[in-house]
């Protein structure tokens, strides 16, 4: 299944887990990710497909443990910035 990493999040979520098919940007293989998924590695090639980070960041209060303090504020200042 190629299921690496859970959101730490995950477990207080009340909402359906949902499956998403991504391509492979490198080999066009299909890779399975749950939303409660920060991450899986296509088993066809190994590459790494990451889930909506920002969506995430968004909306949990754990999003700063599972991706940490530089990502977390890179996206919520993507996020906070005007809109031109």
């Amino acid at each position: 299944m190629g299921l690496n990493h859970f959101c730490p999040g995950s477990a207080s979520l009340k909402r359906d887990i949902t499956l998403t098919i991504k391509t492979c940007p490198d080999c066009g293989g299909d890779v399975e990710l749950f939303s409660i998924d920060f991450k899986a590695r296509c088993e066809r090639c190994g590459f790494v497909v990451y889930n909506n980070l920002q969506s995430c960041v968004q909306w949990c209060k754990l999003a700063k443990e599972c991706v940490g303090d530089d990502v977390y504020e890179s996206f919520r200042n993507k996020s906070e910035a005007p809109k031109e």
